[in-house]
This record gives C-alpha cells, structure tokens and sequence, in this order.
C-alpha cells in the first residue's frame, strides 16, 4: 500500500504541475505519514544524499561550461566548422553539427549549447534560405551530444546514482560516451546533408583553403584544449575526475579572460549566477531523489518491475527495448537528472540481470535523457531553439523524423553492440 501512495502522489503531482524535486519530495513525506515512519527518515536521506565528495565536480563543471559561454568560444567554433564544411550542399547545418558538437564537448551541456549555437547558426542559416524548421532541428539534435562528453555533470549524476548497485568510475563513463558521441556527431551529418539534399538547398561558395582552416582552428582550440586536459590529465594520473573539474575552471578563466580576452566582469558575474543557481537546483534533486530512492529499495520497486518485464518476455533484446522505450518516455516528461536519479535504481538491476554492463548502461540512459529533452511535452531543448528561430514547435516536429531516426539507430547500436561504449575503457584499462 505505501508503494501505491509513493507512485500515485508522485504522478497526481507531477501532472498538477509541481516541480519535479517537489514532488519527488512531497511524495516521499506522504509515504512516510501514511507508514507511520520517523519523518526525520528523509531529512537524513537527502543530507546523507548530499554528503558524497564527488559532488564537488558538479558545480566546477557547470560553472566551466558557464564561462565557456559568456567567453565567446562559440563565435570560434562556428569560424573553424565553416571552413570544414560550409562549402558543400547542406554545408551551413553540417557546419552546425560540427559546431555544436565541438562546443558540446566544452560547455557537456545540451540545453547550453542550443543557446550558444542556436544564438549565432539558427539566424545565420535563415539569412542564407534554410527553412527555420531545418536549422532548429539540425541544431536541437547536433547540441544532445553534449550530455555524453567529459564536461557533461550528468556523467557524475549517474555514477553516483549507481551508489550501492554497481561500481561504476567517472573516467569509464567518460571514456565509454567517447565513440558514441563520434556516432551521434556521424548520424546528425548523415540526416543533415539527407533534409539539404532532399529540399534541394544550394551549396555555398568554394572550400577557402587549408590556410583558413589552419587559421580558424587554431583560433578555437585554447577552448577545445579542455577536453584534452581533462582526459589526459585523469588518464595520467595527475588529478582525479573530480579534481579535472576545478582544473576545467581554471582553464575556462584562463581562456576566456587572458587568451580570447572575451569575458567582461557583468559577464562573469552571469556565469557564477547561472553556475550557483544550476547547482543548486542540480544538489536539491539529488538530495530528495536519495530519499525517494530509499523508499523504491525498500518497497523493492526495482524487484517488481524486473518480474513485471519478464512475466512479458525473457528475451535480453526485448528487455532492453521495453528499457528504452520507458526511459525515453519519461524523458520527455522529466529533467535529465530527475531521470537519471530516479530510473537507475530501478532498471539499471534489470539491465545487469540479462547481460548489459552499467557502464554501457549509463550511456544508452543519457542518450534517452537526452531525446527526452528534445521531445514535448517538456523538450527543453526544442522549445529554446524554436524561440530563437522563431518557429512554432508543431512545425519543427513536422519534420524531424530524418533526425529522429538517425539518433535512434544510434541508440540501438549503442544498446545492441556493447563494443560503441566498452571498447576504449576497456583497451585503455579504465576501473570499473
């Protein structure tokens, strides 16, 4: 009976429209009334939710990919993906992709880097004939790769969510989103250049030559160093992943202020403003989701759902496609983090139960989360590159399939063949 309290207050909540870390919340306390248990029970869950040294990464990640925004480094990838690409046919939302892609591995944000991007392509591609609808969706789904790459806190939110399940390290998680990052970046080409060639969008100008892509590269790579720091830094042994995160920090202030010289003092401000309150929204989820997660293990939510799953079928495919289709639905209602926190506990057992590694795991999660975003009725992501470009979201949804296509064949890949997300962490020996 406490379970359907749990579930039901939960759900009414959510659709009243609560947020979602107050209702995770406020469904835990109702639990704990109706059970009779010490109220005191989700208060010390979510202080002792909170009390994890890893955590410190979170705000030093989120407040480098802050700065890395207001520091201007967009304007520099966009220059350096231009003169890869903006010459052939499609060429200025292949640019995109690229771009985004490059600045996803800089800010590890999606919705961050939908507003950097979206803010200087989206209007560019429209002063050049693309359709609004076009550079929205090349956009939206090029900036999702940005939750699999090294600076994304959402790497360190699942870790931690693993807690007591599986030992999963941050620097496997990191390695393992490496190709399937590469794969996202391929398959958004892919379904770019299709729409280009398929609405019969011109090509622009001649390629300008190996001298500006030298130029333009070099221009951008102080702020793309940062990844390279980051992985070399942890794979050498000189800091730990979460110490990689201040060290993020110290090199976006480097960059932005003595390098690109683009970060003005309001700016900055902004960027510790945006930094704390992400951070702070971010913790206050974690702490509620330990509470919510201690009532799911204790009412064996994650023993009740892998019965339910296999009293359908015990086929280690089928499991894995009921996960993803539950895990994507709940995207589109959930932020990431609430996903991540909330649905680990639960399939993440399952999953290991038939056969998939967590590490493999944790990137097909944040790929779902990541869909989610892009998805209504919450999307996040669209609905922010729809009001930069100035469209309406049921237009952009008209035409996203090409997208949507391309981006779940990646994920079946990545779900299928473990060797997308186990490969490199396992030539180069990451711990578990």
């Amino acid at each position: 009976m406490e379970l359907t309290v749990l579930s039901i207050s939960f759900a009414v909540l959510l659709v009243l429209g609560v947020p979602v870390a107050f209702s995770i919340g406020l469904a835990s306390v109702a639990t704990v009334l109706f059970s009779g248990m010490p109220i005191a029970i989700v208060f010390q869950k979510m202080v002792g939710g909170m009390q994890i040294f890893s955590f410190l990464a979170i705000p030093f990640f989120v407040f480098a990919g802050e700065l890395m925004l207001y520091g201007g480094i967009a304007d520099r990838i966009v220059r350096f993906a231009n003169s890869l690409v903006g010459h052939v046919r499609g060429g200025l939302g292949m640019s995109n992709v690229i771009g985004c892609t490059l600045f996803g591995g800089v800010a590890g944000s999606p919705l961050a880097d939908v507003s950097a991007m979206g803010s200087v392509m989206i209007p560019l591609m429209k002063k050049e004939g693309y359709d609004a609808d076009y550079a929205v969706n090349v956009t939206t789904h090029a900036a999702l790769v940005g939750a699999l790459m090294p600076t994304s806190h959402n790497l360190i939110i699942f870790t931690l969510a693993t807690t007591g399940i599986a030992s999963v390290s941050v620097f496997s998680l990191i390695l393992a989103g490496v190709i399937p990052a590469l794969l996202l970046t391929i398959c958004n080409l892919i379904a770019a250049y299709y729409v280009a060639v398929k609405r019969g969008y011109p090509t622009r100008g001649k390629f300008p030559g190996w001298k500006e892509v030298v130029v333009s590269f070099l221009g951008a790579m102080p702020g793309l160093l940062i990844v390279v720091i980051i992985l070399a830094g942890i794979l050498s042994g000189i800091f730990t992943a979460t110490e990689s995160a201040a060290t993020a920090v110290l090199w976006a202030l480097l960059v932005t202020v003595l390098v690109y010289r683009s970060l003005s003092w309001k700016d900055f401000l902004k960027a510790c403003a945006k930094a704390c309150k992400t951070t702070g929204v971010v913790l206050l989820l974690i702490g509620i989701s330990s509470a919510f997660g201690y009532f799911m293990a204790l009412y064996e939510v994650p023993q009740k759902t892998g019965e339910l799953m296999q009293s359908v079928t015990t086929s280690p495919w089928m499991i894995f496609l009921m996960i993803n289709i539950l895990l994507f639905v709940l995207g589109t209602f959930l932020d990431m983090a609430a996903t991540i926190l909330i649905c680990t506990p639960i399939f993440l057992p399952i999953a290991q139960h038939f056969g998939m590694d967590p590490v493999q795991f944790g990137i097909v999660m944040l790929i779902n989360c990541a869909l989610g975003l892009n998805t209504p009725p919450v999307g996040v992501t669209q609905f922010v590159g729809c009001a930069i470009g100035g469209v309406s979201v049921g237009q952009v949804m008209k035409s996203i399939l090409p997208f949507y296509g391309a981006l779940t064949a990646c994920l079946m890949l990545v779900t299928y063949v473990p060797a997308f997300s186990l490969w490199l962490p396992n030539l180069l020996n990451a711990p578990k």
